[in-house]
């Protein structure tokens, strides 16, 4: 009776050891939500940052920027929510900021073939008043 005691006390402790590491395990891993979220947001900012968006939307970047450092900051001291929130807060301020960036190319862009089009209108005017 002393060893079937024995091997179920034997049995238990490891059972309470590897629940005990599969806790300490589950504690020491950071959180993988706030981390994706933060790197999605990382990469809104770089997008932001090379569409022209310091130039074109220097606000709502700085807003991106500053969001994402505080997702961080949140993330480091172990506090999710506010952390994915921010995050998310950063990516669309970093979309918007692209956004405004791209909208700027397309205005310069549609200005410069008005510009050409007007160009080839005189053009073709001139050539026809010549022709006469």
């Amino acid at each position: 009776m002393d060893t079937r005691y024995t091997r179920y006390t034997s049995a238990s402790k490891a059972a309470i050891a590897l629940a005990a590491v599969a806790a300490a395990v589950a504690a020491c891993a950071s959180n993988p939500v706030p981390d994706e979220t933060i790197a999605v947001a990382k990469v809104a900012v770089q997008r932001a940052e090379q569409s022209g968006a310091p130039q074109a939307a220097p606000v709502e970047l700085a807003s991106a920027r500053d969001k994402l450092a505080r997702a961080e900051k949140a993330n480091a001291d172990h506090q999710p929510n506010p952390s994915i929130e921010l995050a998310n807060q950063a990516t669309v301020d970093a979309q918007v900021a692209e956004a405004m960036a791209q909208k700027q190319r397309a205005d310069k862009a549609a200005m410069e073939f008005d510009a050409s089009m007007l160009a080839l209108r005189q053009e073709s005017n001139r050539n026809s008043t010549q022709a006469q």
